[in-house]
């Protein structure tokens, strides 16, 4: 399933990324979440224009798009959604909820799956506010960041009882990494999927 339709009345897990490349460690922190969270689909929501990165240099959305399909091509209860991409800039998480909240329906259930580091983020986000009232926030744990708990709820009141924090497997991979060493001539096998190492081989990615 690519395409993002047929989520009404469901439990859905919304995973937003620039996804520069999709890899390994972003699939195995998706299913994690559904099984820990018995969701009945993961959506990944590439993001078209990331307002938190307006100097650092993305691969065109139709190479990242490209990437994200061939990860999940055999993964029926993960799928892909334009949502994102096809809507005028700047992207924020909030209006990529709302966006959702209309598909999912008002019996649906939405999670909203971020690392540890953008939970201790949030306060700096586009309408925080709105995200803890409306979304329940699933934050993955991660080794080397630490949470200041009662600095977070005294900026954004009720966030604690909003997240759920899940225990994952940790992988060291990170798509910054992955394009230094597709730069610099290192194998990157493994690291994401076979698919996907060969699109970005023929492409011509991350070279320059």
């Amino acid at each position: 399933m690519n395409s993002g339709e047929g989520l009404r009345g469901k439990r859905i897990g919304v995973f937003g990324g620039t996804f520069d490349p999709i890899h390994i460690g972003h699939l195995v922190l998706a299913a994690e979440a559904r099984h820990q969270l018995e969701l009945d689909q993961i959506v990944l929501a590439p993001a078209g224009d990331p307002p938190h990165k307006p100097d650092s240099p993305i691969s065109p959305l139709h190479h990242r798009l490209a990437m994200c399909r061939l990860a999940v091509a055999d993964e029926n209860a993960m799928c892909i959604s334009l949502i994102d991409a096809e809507r005028p800039g700047p992207h924020y998480t909030s209006d990529l909820m709302r966006l959702f909240q209309e598909k999912v329906g008002g019996e649906g259930q939405l999670y909203f799956l971020m690392g540890l580091d953008s939970l201790r983020d949030l306060p700096t986000w586009h309408e925080p506010e709105w995200l803890v009232r409306n979304c329940r926030l699933v934050a993955l744990r991660r080794h080397d960041v630490k949470i200041d708990w009662a600095g977070l709820e005294a900026v954004l009141p009720g966030v604690c009882e909003r997240v759920i924090v899940l225990e994952m497997p940790e992988l060291e991979i990170a798509s910054s990494s992955l394009r230094e060493r597709v730069q610099s001539g290192q194998p990157i096998h493994y690291q994401v999927p076979r698919a996907v190492e060969r699109y970005i081989v023929e492409q011509g990615l991350y070279r320059s």
